[in-house]
């Protein structure tokens, strides 16, 4: 089994930065793609962030320039940078990984329980 624990939300002014950390583990036989999402009341959830097992990295429009994703030493942890906080940045972002249990299992997502992130004045 695999669990994804994220860490790091809270309540924070506009302007502000705020750093979110997610670490997966279990049985774990390689990762493809680790990634953030958010989702707010009412709407879809959104790709906020992913970093592949080879570092690249993709953006949501909304957040480029602003957010940064990066993988730690350990490549089962990630971490989303928020910079320039905005009101619409509130959200509960969830850590996602798409991964292999071991090498004959197909590669699935698995999702982390979320973190609430507020912004607000």
């Amino acid at each position: 089994q695999v669990q994804l624990e994220e860490s790091g939300g809270g309540l924070m002014q506009p302007g502000e930065s705020l750093r979110l950390s997610c670490t997966a583990s279990g049985t774990i036989f390689s990762f493809y793609v680790m990634a953030w999402y958010r989702q707010v009341p009412g709407k879809q959830r959104e790709l906020v962030a992913s970093i592949t097992g080879g570092g690249s990295t993709n953006y949501a429009d909304s957040v480029k320039g602003r957010f940064t994703i990066s993988r730690g030493n350990a490549e089962n942890t990630i971490y989303l940078q928020m910079s320039s906080l905005k009101p619409e940045d509130t959200a509960v972002y969830y850590c996602n990984a798409n991964l292999r249990t071991t090498l004959a299992a197909k590669p699935r997502d698995y999702w982390g329980q979320g973190t609430q992130v507020t912004v607000s004045s």
